[in-house]
């Protein structure tokens, strides 16, 4: 039988043996996350082996009551900050991280606005019955077909990426005679301290213009009859700690921003969002009011220095919203012993999801924490790896965890902080149905999303006939047996 080990050479360094390993860290799991008096995990006041009975695993739960608790704290943490320097904020909830209509009618009924990055998250949106003047639409290469829909339907803000989408855009607003309000993408140069992928102010990537080439756009933006400059955006990454990049982010935007009120006016900065959660015990995510006055107190500061007011401020958080709020429960199908030697000993835990409803440690390197849901362990900690079920030795769940050593086929295992990036990152990698998103509150559990079926999946297959026919949905004329 495998046992933890302090000098265990396999656990990274920042992973501690647990005292308890059926612990649930606070900051980690949702607030309302806790075990019953007979040991299994409650969500929402709805206990896990209900939501496996009802909806099946693998399985992600989401906490409204939690996500409804991320908007109104974030919110208020920036609009107190920018009202002490006598300005305002706007908060986008980032719907890239997860979006459905449901979340979207959370998130802007706690008064957030809501970001979207395509075509088909503008509809969600949409269809949740977000006005569309407080929608914001990103991206680096908005096809026309989604300009003219945002036009048409008058959306808030259109961020501009490339001196190619102002002309595209500009022609598409004069076309159906709208003036259109815009932001423009700045890259700021400052490198986020976060994955190289989740890094987006650095110069050498896709998104935005570097800070020298920003005031020949604006200039063109401005003669544009079609285009209504509102400001500048910048974004510097995701999953980011501290608030020291913002600072310095701000600082260089503002610099630049000052510069171009010459010009005209400039009402609005847009500092994007990128702010970090914990996924682990050993995660120390700056607390949201701390990170709030401290970039809008650097905006303010380099404002008083340069003379000019306080712009309006915009931000976009996403992960911050729903991250924690979200856990995905896994059925345990096989565990393994795994001996390496001198470097240590690990048990290989395996569960029925895997990289195609959590890319994320596949994509990034990404920890999570996992606990037995289903009861109380009572086996001593032994350090594991929850790994799916694909076809993929990169198939990792958790790469690290200590769990109890009586972990067993059929226990339902939960991985929480799965609210964002999880269901929005999900395939059929393996032919493999994504799963349903649940959402939880006050003892209630309701389906917001469905989930698939192997029905869908083979509905979409040209090569399969259609009910009730002899016929290959899309066959090409003639062909057939001889």
């Amino acid at each position: 039988m495998l046992s933890a080990s302090p000098d265990d050479a396999l656990a990274p360094a920042w992973l501690e043996i647990p005292a308890d390993p059926n612990g649930l860290a606070p900051g980690v799991w949702p607030a309302s996350a806790r075990r019953d008096a007979d040991g299994e995990l409650e969500l929402g006041g709805v206990g896990v082996a209900e939501l496996r009975a009802r909806f099946g695993t693998p399985l992600y739960v989401l906490d409204e009551a939690e996500v409804r608790a991320h908007a109104a704290r974030i919110r208020s943490a920036f609009h107190d900050a920018a009202a002490a320097h006598g300005t305002k904020a706007r908060v986008y909830y980032a719907g890239k991280a997860f979006l459905s209509t449901e979340v979207a009618r959370w998130v802007t009924q706690e008064g957030l606005r809501v970001d979207v990055c395509s075509g088909g998250e503008l509809e969600i949106a949409l269809a949740a019955g977000v006005k569309p003047s407080r929608i914001g639409f990103h991206g680096n290469n908005k096809s026309v077909a989604e300009l003219e829909r945002a036009v048409a339907v008058g959306v808030g803000t259109i961020i501009l990426d490339s001196a190619i989408e102002i002309e595209r855009l500009g022609a598409i607003a004069e076309r159906r005679g709208a003036v259109q309000r815009v932001l423009l993408r700045v890259n700021s140069g400052v490198h986020a301290e976060t994955h190289d992928f989740l890094a987006t102010a650095h110069e050498d990537q896709k998104f935005g213009t570097p800070l020298e080439a920003a005031p020949a756009l604006v200039e063109r933006i401005r003669e544009i009859p079609s285009l209504k400059l509102r400001g500048l955006h910048c974004h510097i990454g995701s999953q980011i700690f501290g608030s020291r990049g913002f600072a310095e982010s701000a600082s260089r935007m503002i610099e630049l921003h000052a510069a171009l009120r010459e010009g005209g006016e400039l009402p609005m900065l847009n500092l994007g969002g990128g702010f970090g959660i914990a996924y682990t015990s050993a995660d120390d995510p700056t607390p949201i009011e701390e990170l709030a006055d401290s970039i809008v107190d650097a905006v303010a500061r380099e404002c008083e220095v340069r003379g000019i007011p306080i712009p309006i401020l915009a931000f976009e958080p996403g992960r911050a919203v729903v991250g924690q709020a979200g856990v995905t429960l896994y059925e345990v199908g096989t565990t393994k012993e795994v001996s390496l030697g001198d470097r240590g000993e690990r048990l290989y835990v395996s569960v029925d999801g895997g990289m195609s409803d959590n890319a994320r440690p596949a994509l990034y390197g990404s920890q999570y924490s996992a606990r037995i849901a289903s009861r109380e362990g009572t086996g001593a900690p032994v350090l594991a790896r929850v790994v799916g079920s694909h076809c993929e030795s990169g198939d990792v769940v958790v790469d690290h965890e200590y769990l109890p050593s009586d972990v067993t086929p059929g226990d339902l295992l939960a991985v929480p902080a799965t609210g964002a990036y999880c269901h929005a990152l999900s395939s059929n990698y393996n032919h493999t149905p994504r799963p349903a998103v649940v959402a939880v509150r006050d003892g209630q559990a309701r389906v917001i999303v469905r989930g698939e079926t192997l029905a869908d999946l083979l509905s979409r297959d040209a090569g399969i006939a259609a009910p009730g026919t002899s016929e290959r949905t899309g066959a090409r004329t003639g062909e057939g047996e001889a």
